[in-house]
């Protein structure tokens, strides 16, 4: 097994090495884009020796014009044809395990004998691919809540290593992040969900159900954390790598603890108090940010019942009323269901078609 290079820098040294004079060479004149984005534990950051064990080496998206996306199959079949059969010790000819992946369908067999994994298409092949989307078109409210989280995040991480098209940079920049009201109804969606079942945990304990108790505490902890990826403007990862992108938050070092002993509670008591103590840290930066009124940032009492609650309808009704897009206030005038990554963690909810999954906003 060869040393262990992370992904982006492997993919880099792959590019600059090999990749590009062949394509200098071969198609002199071609502007192009070339980067590792996408789907991938390389392209956040997360890969380890771990990761070696299947489906890796070296690889990266070739991104040309539309206008030359009949050079598409040429150069890949050249790519085929004069690529070496290993660089830094890994294999260049790698079957590319798509199975689940938006990018089942981009893969085609190639006549050399290197079947590689620099795929090339335009960034309009690639858009329908990685979000089901057409970006030629305009982005409405509904679609910016219709693709995961994850997979927008997979746009705007990695690395671009060439880019004299300009396309590339100026979609990285289209999807650095929510339109602005979009995320104020994102927000406001977390913390109606905090403000739906925040009472429920303490009350399936109190009546003796821990189990059922423990259940709800964890969701509540997934809320929370999504709450501080909203916060801080960061797209969060798919299951595999919530918790770690999570530990990269700036508010982790004090939230992690406390959602951390939430977990790990023996009594419904003790889930509380910690999950408490996270609102208030909740509550605190959503005042900092400075989108809505002031709001109070102490756990009170829900009604005379013993549970202590930060009241997350509230904070999500003041997000609400900030909202002035037309668009973004017809939907919010409804019911605050969120962003798909909000209301299902079902990976085949992302298979099903961009349009149908629209209708729910309309």
């Amino acid at each position: 097994m060869p040393i262990f290079i992370p992904g982006v820098e492997l993919s880099r040294r792959f590019y600059e090495e090999i990749v590009r004079p062949l394509l200098v060479e071969t198609f002199p004149e071609m502007a192009y884009a070339a980067a590792l984005m996408g789907p991938g534990s390389e392209v956040l950051g997360f890969d380890s020796e771990m990761s070696m064990d299947h489906d890796w080496g070296p690889r990266l998206f070739l991104f040309v014009r539309e206008e030359d996306a009949g050079l598409s199959e040429a150069i890949s079949d050249m790519l085929s044809q004069r690529l070496p059969a290993t660089f830094a010790g890994f294999p260049v000819s790698l079957p590319l395990d798509v199975s689940g992946s938006p990018l089942r369908g981009l893969k085609r067999p190639l006549v050399g004998p290197i079947q590689h994994r620099a795929l090339t298409m335009t960034l309009r092949d690639f858009g329908r691919a990685q979000l089901g989307y057409d970006l030629t078109q305009p982005l409405q409210a509904a679609d910016w809540l219709t693709f995961p989280a994850h997979s927008l995040g997979e746009i705007v991480a990695g690395a671009v290593y060439h880019d004299d098209i300009g396309e590339l940079t100026t979609l990285r920049e289209r999807f650095a992040w929510y339109p602005h009201d979009v995320w104020l109804y994102l927000l406001a969606s977390g913390w109606q969900r905090i403000g739906q079942e925040e009472h429920l945990m303490p009350r399936a304990g109190f009546m003796g159900d821990e189990l059922g108790s423990a259940l709800i505490a964890s969701r509540l902890v997934r809320d929370v954390m999504n709450l501080c990826f909203l916060m801080e403007r960061q797209y969060a990862p798919y299951a595999k790598w919530f918790g770690t992108g999570f530990q990269r938050l700036r508010c982790a070092g004090e939230v992690y603890p406390l959602l951390w002993r939430a977990q790990q509670a023996a009594s419904w008591q003790e889930r509380m108090d910690a999950l408490a103590d996270a609102y208030e840290v909740l509550a605190r930066m959503h005042n900092a940010l400075s989108v809505s009124k002031v709001l109070p940032e102490v756990a009170s009492s829900f009604y005379d019942r013993p549970f202590r609650v930060i009241h997350g309808e509230l904070f999500a009704q003041a997000l609400r009323e900030e909202i002035t897009d037309p668009d973004v206030q017809r939907i919010a005038g409804r019911r605050l269901i969120g962003s798909l990554s909000q209301w299902s963690d079902s990976t085949d909810m992302e298979g099903i078609e961009h349009e149908r999954l629209r209708r729910l906003y309309e």
